[in-house]
């Protein structure tokens, strides 16, 4: 199969042998699997086992991924809002002196004023909003936003690809489910199934944490805008790219339609040996970007997926009001992957992030329920980051009932008609300015858009 494929491939199949403490056999011989092994121990393999500061821990020279995944309170532990996010302080408090001052006693009459007219309207509505409900959007205020319908035309089947277990992803999806009042969807009935990463039952891996909140998050988020798909969870062994790589491959092989992947890494320069693996006609493939501002991360800058950028959402009765460019939502030019034909921009010689996007800022985030718990929390989370996008577009897709037709990234450039243009917000400074600054028609922060019914999915 040539040397160079035997280096990829076989690299592959040591590097998952010494995740797992066996050594693979390749090309159907083991002895060859057992020397690799010892070369890359005994350092024949400069460089398999290394850390870099920009993309954390690596395998073979592949970083560790991590969850799209983001909070104002950095519930997820995962992104930094930036001064101007959280700049939503409080007022200085009424203490002391300041208590007579205008601001002050004027401030004291609007609460007591809109208390009292809270109170009134508990009193007198039965549609008052109950205690404790979640609070971010749910389905109907994503779907509502977004002109999107209520059901796929034709069976779908989503697939999320994410790390680890999560041991409650089932009956989480439940009570989200009956809070929104969402068709179930459970094992019994057909519509959820959780596999491992090679698309088996068993075994399943160990539970983590923040990627349990991750995958909560995915499978909830697909099912909200798209209630009548089923839903498929892939688990992968571990947070290597090359166990998350399997657990895509798995997901097409089981027939899934749609595969959502919120996992990101910074960009490495072996990332295009891997790029195939993304390569399934037939089935839309979505990649959250990232939420670090104007860097490009991988696999969103595979040439075989739709990137998925983020926004700030405004929502109102059900009604999108504004939408514009979250400042954390990652976009740029790729160092190593090449510019797909369906991408024309001048200012970027190779591919551009994202393709297209959705609500990220979590700010404006989702009702999510993860009764696992994330850092001493259980229950109602608010919580947004690309990998909110990723799944909602995925679902899109779902909706659009055409994945068979879609090839790569593609279909929303052509029909970017039917997509809203975001024409306010910015992720940072860039030159030329579109790579960072929205504006009409295609540019870096938001693509070609984020979703107006599904005509441009």
């Amino acid at each position: 199969m040539g040397i160079y494929r035997f280096r990829v491939r076989g690299s592959e199949k040591v590097l998952g042998g010494i995740r797992t403490g066996q050594c693979a056999t390749v090309g159907g011989r083991r002895a060859v699997g057992w020397y690799l092994c010892l070369a890359l121990v005994v350092g024949f393999l400069p460089g398999a086992l290394t850390s870099e500061a920009s993309g954390g821990e690596k395998l073979g020279g592949i970083p560790i991924a991590r969850p799209a995944i983001c909070s104002l309170k950095s519930v997820a532990g995962t992104c930094a809002v930036p001064a101007a996010a959280a700049a939503r302080k409080k007022p200085a408090k009424c203490t002391g002196a300041r208590k007579k001052s205008k601001s002050c006693v004027a401030a004291v009459l609007k609460a007591a004023k809109k208390k009292a007219a809270v109170k009134k309207k508990s009193k007198n509505s039965t549609s008052a909003k109950p205690k404790g409900s979640p609070i971010g959007f749910g389905p109907a205020q994503i779907r509502g936003a977004y002109n999107l319908p209520k059901a796929a035309p034709r069976s779908q089947t989503i697939a999320v690809v994410t790390a680890f277990d999560n041991p409650n992803a089932e009956s989480d999806l439940g009570v989200y489910s009956s809070t929104y009042s969402l068709p179930r969807c459970t094992s019994a009935n057909g519509c959820f199934r959780k596999v491992n990463g090679r698309g088996k039952a068993r075994p399943i891996p160990s539970a983590d944490a923040r990627w349990a909140l991750e995958t909560s998050l995915d499978v909830q988020i697909a099912h909200a805008v798209c209630p009548n798909c089923k839903i498929l969870l892939v688990e992968a062994a571990s947070d290597s790219v090359l166990d998350l790589l399997d657990a895509v491959d798995s997901a097409v092989k089981l027939g899934a339609n749609e595969v959502s992947n919120s996992w990101v890494v910074d960009e490495f320069s072996s990332q295009t040996l891997y790029d195939s693996r993304f390569d399934h006609p037939g089935v839309a493939i979505t990649a959250a970007s990232g939420d670090v501002a104007n860097r490009v991360q991988w696999p969103a800058s595979s040439p075989f997926v739709t990137a998925v950028g983020g926004t700030t959402l405004t929502v109102s009765d059900n009604v999108r009001v504004s939408e514009s460019a979250w400042q954390l939502g990652s976009s740029g030019c790729s160092r190593y992957e090449a510019k797909p034909a369906w991408q024309t921009d001048s200012g970027c010689s190779r591919r551009m992030v994202p393709d297209v996007v959705a609500v990220g800022d979590p700010s404006s985030g989702a009702a999510v329920y993860d009764s696992y718990g994330y850092s001493g929390r259980r229950g109602w989370f608010t919580v947004g980051g690309t990998s909110l996008g990723a799944p909602i577009i995925a679902a899109v897709y779902a909706l659009a009932g055409n994945a068979d037709q879609v090839v790569a990234g593609s279909y929303p450039y052509a029909h970017s008609g039917s997509l809203f243009d975001i024409r306010s917000g910015v992720n940072g400074s860039c030159s030329p300015s579109y790579l960072c600054t929205t504006g009409r028609g295609y540019d870096g922060p938001t693509g070609v858009g984020s979703p107006n019914g599904t005509a441009g999915f």
